[in-house]
């Protein structure tokens, strides 16, 4: 029951982050605020993680591709289709549900135990939608992330591949254009937006409903990381079957 009660209490968070609007200047402000903190800071940390990732797969491929008979093309194949459908849009979103995650959970944890969530409501300001509205605006943006990701990791997958010597330039690319489907990169941000509402606001839940001290919070903060990671991994399964069966 306890986790039909959580349930219950993350939907009804979401119907009231749409009642009582904050002021519209003051939202501009904290969604821009959210921008710098949830997107711009977290661009070093994928940045860094999707080019060697890119490279990673490159040197597996490369490695495991003993057969003479098999093109070098394959492998610029393979590491497009595994960051384009997978690691950029999958992996990378657990990375941020513990960068981006944990810190809105403690964030928001903090401003409960030091009671400013009860300040706010006694202002009449609607705290769930001055807390968690933000957040989600600024993750509208999540999938230039990911697209940068994207990139990122084909680069670091083409440096690693040909300065490496496991494959030709011209092969690489040659490798990257075949059989390419568009619709693949569709698949890939239409879950990266789901991604991103999961991302904003399964952490605000857990850092708005905390109870306890600053102790609490770095619980809250794990837990929060733990369940936003399951939902990422379960809600990735049931869009596959959807999108690509």
């Amino acid at each position: 029951m306890g986790y039909l009660h959580d349930i219950g209490e993350y939907f009804m968070m979401l119907k009231n982050v749409f009642k009582r609007m904050t002021k519209g200047s003051v939202l501009r402000t904290l969604i821009f605020k959210e921008i710098d903190d949830l997107i711009i800071n977290s661009m070093g940390i994928v940045a860094f993680i999707s080019f060697f990732l890119g490279a990673v797969v490159t040197i597996q491929t490369a490695l495991n591709l003993g057969n003479p008979l098999i093109p070098k093309s394959l492998i610029a194949f393979t590491a497009r289709q595994s960051i384009i459908l997978e690691f950029s849009p999958t992996f990378i979103s657990i990375i941020m549900a513990g960068k981006v995650g944990s810190y809105i959970t403690s964030s928001i944890g903090t401003m409960r135990v030091t009671e400013q969530i009860d300040a706010l409501e006694v202002m009449g300001i609607n705290s769930v939608n001055y807390l968690v509205f933000p957040k989600m605006v600024a993750m509208l943006l999540y999938p230039f992330v990911i697209c940068i990701s994207m990139f990122l990791g084909i680069v670091g997958a083409y440096i690693a591949g040909v300065l490496g010597g496991y494959v030709a330039s011209d092969l690489f690319i040659q490798g990257l254009q075949v059989d390419f489907i568009p619709y693949h990169l569709t698949y890939a941000f239409i879950k990266t937006f789901f991604f991103a509402f999961i991302l904003a606001t399964v952490p605000s839940y857990h850092g708005y409903y905390m109870r306890g001290g600053a102790l609490e919070v770095g619980q809250a903060s794990t837990t929060s990381f733990v369940w936003t990671s399951v939902i990422l991994i379960i809600t990735n399964y049931v869009l596959t079957q959807l999108l690509l069966s």
